[in-house]
Parts: structure tokens; sequence; C-alpha cells
């Protein structure tokens, strides 16, 4: 997505510094004199000779590879253009991001069906990214004359006149005339040469001075828009590699999920399972010679029995709890709240039951961030909050512990965040450290049908 941070140099707007400091200077006259309004010119002025090489290219590769199009020669020239067109874009969202402090990510790449260069042609000519950057070499190039136009003129004349008073001078001395010529005929020839209007030749400069920051900004204005619109990814384009990633976290977790159960069946219930078999068939035939410590044998055996269903039950429970099923989230996480080693107050407002799907990662959720309360948070009680807000499910898990929680690679609270985000949900985890602890989860509300 396309994300401009503030101004991109530690100020909001022309006012404020990034540190809070606020200045004495008024943001109106302080504006010629900062490095954003110096960068911004920069952005302009290096705007044309990029745009005349921009349009020269576009301009030449397209009209050849039209003319070529009556052969098959046509073709590559055109994908030619178009390759070329993504590089020269590349070169454009570095610009506005170093002048401009505007990120841009970059476009969708050309999808290949295929391999060689027929399915290379074919993937760049598909790609609506490269159209939008061919599209930007036209339209960028008259922008740039406007823009160079504008800017340089008031730039220069506003300099120009406000120096003024340091080298009128040079007339006088070196052109023979009495000083600036503001209006001349045959007849009559009027200078600015005394030290009234002198002064306001300088006045009207630091009006032109102190205009052009601004009239410069509104200019990049209209360059953050082209560069945002035709040089980044395409909504859809960005939906469609959002999507992606999110299927390729619902894989991973899913995988993840499936060796979990694995391996908690094997080092579980299967190796109680097997031990218990050993047991019985000791016990059978030590039946008849010791009866006694055939029954203990068996009495144990029961205890493994009595365990490992346990381990089923609680297994059987972290895939899908029976009773989230049958009596809905209130109930269910108000049993894994009574199993947290702190307490934990419940409530749930909801006016139906989500879908199936919302209502398991809802209740997974609360359950992992219950069990971080228990091994991690070093609380003494903790609150569990659901509520349904303007087509949201709203899930928040509080905490009074040491806190420090952080959503980072590798942590549970990311692969959290991860499968949340892969139904288009968003966590946020307010945890300073000393605490308290604010966990909040916004998932996507489906109702029943």
């Amino acid at each position: 997505m396309a994300t401009e941070y503030g101004d991109g140099y530690g100020y909001d707007g022309w006012g404020e510094a990034g540190g809070g400091r606020r200045h004495r200077v008024p943001a109106l006259l302080r504006a010629p004199f900062e490095g954003r309004g110096w960068r911004e010119f920069g952005y302009v002025v290096l705007g044309l000779p990029l745009g005349v090489v921009m349009f020269t290219y576009v301009v030449t590769m397209v009209s050849l590879g039209m003319g070529l199009l009556i052969t098959f020669l046509g073709v590559p020239v055109l994908a030619l253009a178009l390759a070329g067109s993504r590089g020269l874009g590349m070169l454009e969202r570095a610009r506005a991001r170093a002048l401009l402090g505007v990120e841009v990510a970059e476009p969708e790449p050309p999808r290949r069906r295929g391999r060689g260069a027929m399915a290379w042609m074919g993937a760049v000519l598909r790609s609506g990214s490269s159209w939008r950057q061919l599209l930007y070499g036209f339209v960028q190039f008259p922008w740039a004359v406007f823009s160079f136009v504008v800017a340089v003129n008031f730039w220069a004349y506003g300099w120009a006149l406000l120096t003024y008073p340091l080298w009128f001078w040079v007339f006088p001395m070196w052109a023979g005339q009495d000083g600036l010529q503001l209006y001349g005929d045959e007849s009559r020839a009027v200078y600015l040469d005394n030290p009234f209007e002198v002064t306001v030749t300088a006045l009207v400069g630091l009006l032109f001075t102190v205009a052009t920051p601004w009239i410069v900004r509104a200019l990049t204005t209209v360059d953050r828009l082209m560069v945002r619109g035709l040089l980044g990814p395409s909504r859809l384009g960005a939906r469609v590699v959002e999507l992606e990633s999110d299927r390729g976290v619902v894989i991973d977790t899913a995988a993840a999920d499936l060796r979990r159960i694995e391996r908690d069946l094997h080092d579980g219930a299967q190796a109680r399972l097997v031990a218990l078999a050993v047991d019985l068939g000791m016990a059978k035939e030590k039946l008849a010679e010791d009866p006694r410590a055939a029954a203990r044998m068996v009495d144990s055996a029961h205890g493994e029995v009595k365990t490992a269903l346990q381990e089923l039950r609680d297994l059987a429970r972290g895939i899908h709890p029976a009773v989230l099923t049958d009596r809905g989230l209130d109930a269910a996480l108000s049993a894994v709240a009574s199993r947290c080693a702190v307490p934990v107050v419940v409530d749930v407002e909801l006016p139906a039951r989500p879908v199936p799907a919302i209502e398991g990662i809802a209740y997974f959720t609360v359950s992992e961030l219950l069990q971080n309360v228990s091994k991690h948070a070093g609380a003494s009680r903790a609150t569990v909050d659901v509520w349904k807000v303007e087509g949201r499910l709203m899930l928040q898990v509080m905490d009074d512990g040491v806190g420090g929680a952080d959503v980072s690679g590798g942590s549970g609270l990311a692969g959290l965040a991860g499968r949340i985000g892969a139904v288009d949900g968003i966590l946020v985890v307010d945890s300073p450290v000393g605490g308290p602890t604010r966990v909040t989860a916004e998932l996507p509300w489906r109702g029943r049908v």
C-alpha cells in the first residue's frame, strides 16, 4: 500500500518539530529556510530533465512498437517499452521517497504463464501496472514543464527582489542606468532607484519568497497523487497479494496444528496406550501365578486409561471444544477462564452467534492470550471482554501483570496476529514495561444464517 509518513522529515506540516518543540518564528516566515521546502523544490527542478527522458523513451518506443505491429517485431518492442517503464517507475518511486517522503510499495509483478521469452512478453503486456507506469511517462512530462516554470520563476523573482537592496548598485555602476527598470518607452523610463522604491521592491520579493514554498508544495501534491496512483500497486493487485499471503498463513497454521496434534497423540495418548497394552499383557501372564500382583497391575492400568482419556479430551478440546459448538462463546470462554492460573472475569455481550469459523478464531485467540497470562504475565487478575460494534467482533484481554509483551518475529503473539490477519482481523498489543497489558483483537462479524 502506498503510505506517506507525515512530511517524512520530522515536521508536522510546516509547524511543529517532530520532537514536539515549538518555534518562535511563525511557520509562514520559516518555510523558505526549512529543509522540506528545498527538497520539494529540488524534486520539481529534477522533474523536468527526468520527464524529458521518460517522455522521449515512452513516445519513441510506443511509436516504434505500434508502427511495427504489422510485423511480429512490434510485440517485443512494446514489451521492452513496458519493461523500461517499470525501471523508470522504480527510479521515480525512489526520488519521491527521498525528496517528498512518500513511501509507495512496489507494484505487483507480471504474472508469467510458462517459461521463455514469449511467456515473459505476454506477462508484461497483460500487466496493468506496467501500462500504468507507461502512462506516467506521458502525463508526468507536461506537468513537470508547468511545475518547473512556475516554481523556478517564483523562486528566482522572489529571491532577486528580496535581495535587491544588496545589489541594486550594479545598475548605476556597470549598466549605465539608475536602477532596475520597471517601465520604459521612447519618452520615459521608470527605475527603482530611491530608498522607498528599493524597500517596496524588497517587500514584494519577501511576499514571493514566502509564497514560493507553499506554491511548490501545492504543485508536489499533484506529483504525490500521480506517484501513488500510477506507480504503486492497484487496489485489486494489492488485495490479491494480501490474500495470497493470508492463504499462505492459513496453510502454514493448519500444517502446524496438524503437526502439534500428531506430536501430542504420539507423545501422550499413544504412548500411554502402548504402555497400557504392555501392562495388561503382563497382568494376563501373572493372573494364574500371582492374582494379587495381577490385580495391582490391572488397577495401575485402570489409572493409565483414565489419564489417557483425559489427554484425549484435552486434545479434542484443543481442536474444537464441544462446549463452543453447543453453547457458544460465553460458556466456552468461561470454561477457559476457569482453568486459568489467575482469577478471570468474562463479559460477553453479543446479539447473536457469529459463524463457526469466526467463533473458533475468537475462542482460540482468548484461550492463547489467557495461557500467556498464566505462564508469563505474573498477574493477579485478568478480564476478558467480547462485544460487537459496527460489523466487527471485538475481543479484549487485560491483566495487571509485568507487561513487556511484544508482537515480534517468532513470538506466540506474532503467530496469533498472523492467524487473525488471515481473516482480515487486527491484533493490537498495548503492554508497557511494568504493565498493565491490554491486547485487543478485531475480527470481521459474520452472523449465522
